[in-house]
């Protein structure tokens, strides 16, 4: 009796022990993994499907780590508490800078309000027309453009306001759709699209400048179609000394992913980084949760100067809009 009560009374007392050991080990493993996930961001070396769409949440990830160290370092595991402090700093260093304006170049050109909704086949036309009415917006990009939705918006007002415009939508989500206040000339060979339509227009403004657009919408890297992402966005034309290029929708991709700052370092800037804005999410957008992730931008040749950036918020779709307004050199 007395050896059988000592016993228990031991692996009683063994109890705490094993539950601080495990969550010392779960420490040690978040805060390692928190870590890896920092190291490939600053590389640049995501690989697969996976870590390129869980590069989108490096933000969070950020916050998951400060999360982690606290808790590390009430639990006493300072070493673990250390690595992910670590991998916090690494990621609130890339991330931070987003909100802070950044130098603009001495542009003394019109300016232009370029505004891009990925309408979801379905967005609320009304309020699109509305927006660009009392915002003069003189372009305006247009993914997951259906014939539905044309049909709509122009019926609410967007044919009078937009007459011009280079158009292909489709019965589904895969069209996308140009229109400007000016004349616009397609540009069916500026570049090569891969995913969705992706039309280009060469818009000539008041003055006779021109100005080429191009209405992004890769596919998303999902499974296999993670490579063909990453192809989609090296295909986008690059700027040119002769003239000015804006590209605008949903890429996709936020500036935590290589294959998005490989498009700017090619010399574009991100619209809504440019004014201290780069870190406003503009994905998913009509569940109960606010949107997560910033995939939609406004990219423009590092000449241009970006004077604002608004989000636009559209009933029936689950993307915010963007606009920015340009000054062009």
């Amino acid at each position: 009796m007395s050896a059988t009560v000592g016993v228990e009374e031991a692996e009683a007392g063994d109890r705490p022990a094993v539950k601080r050991r495990r969550r010392r080990w779960f420490s040690w493993t978040v805060a390692v993994l928190l870590a890896v996930w920092a190291v490939i961001r600053v590389g640049g070396w995501e690989q697969g499907s996976f870590p390129t769409q869980l590069m989108t949440v490096t933000p969070w990830g950020a916050g998951l780590a400060a999360l982690t160290a606290i808790v590390s370092l009430l639990r006493r595991n300072r070493w673990a508490a250390l690595v992910a402090a670590l991998a916090c700093v690494t990621m609130v260093a890339v991330v931070v800078p987003r909100t802070i304006p950044a130098e603009q170049p001495a542009a003394e050109g019109p300016a232009l309000r370029v505004l891009a909704v990925n309408l979801f086949g379905r967005g609320d036309a009304k309020t699109v027309v509305d927006f660009i009415r009392r915002n003069d917006v003189e372009v305006f990009s247009a993914p997951e453009l259906t014939h539905a939705e044309a049909e709509r918006l122009d019926a609410a007002g967007l044919k009078q306001l937009m007459p011009y415009r280079v158009l292909q939508p489709e019965l589904d989500i895969t069209g996308s759709g140009i229109y400007s206040r000016y004349p616009v000339t397609e540009l069916p060979d500026l570049f090569t699209p891969i995913g969705h339509n992706m039309p280009a227009a060469a818009v000539t403004l008041p003055g006779g400048g021109k100005v080429e657009v191009v209405a992004v919408h890769p596919n998303p890297p999902l499974g296999r179609k993670e490579a063909e992402w990453n192809a989609a966005l090296r295909a986008l034309p690059s700027p040119s000394p002769s003239v000015v290029r804006v590209l605008a929708g949903d890429f996709n991709a936020s500036l935590d992913h290589r294959a998005f700052r490989d498009l700017l370092g090619r010399g574009y800037v991100d619209a809504a980084e440019q004014v201290g804005k780069g870190l406003t999410p503009t994905w998913p957008n009509f569940r109960p949760m606010p949107p997560l992730i910033s995939i939609d931008h406004i990219v423009a040749d590092s000449r241009v100067a970006v004077n604002r950036v608004d989000f636009l918020d559209v009933p029936r779709t689950d993307h915010r809009g963007v606009l920015a307004e340009l000054r062009l050199p």
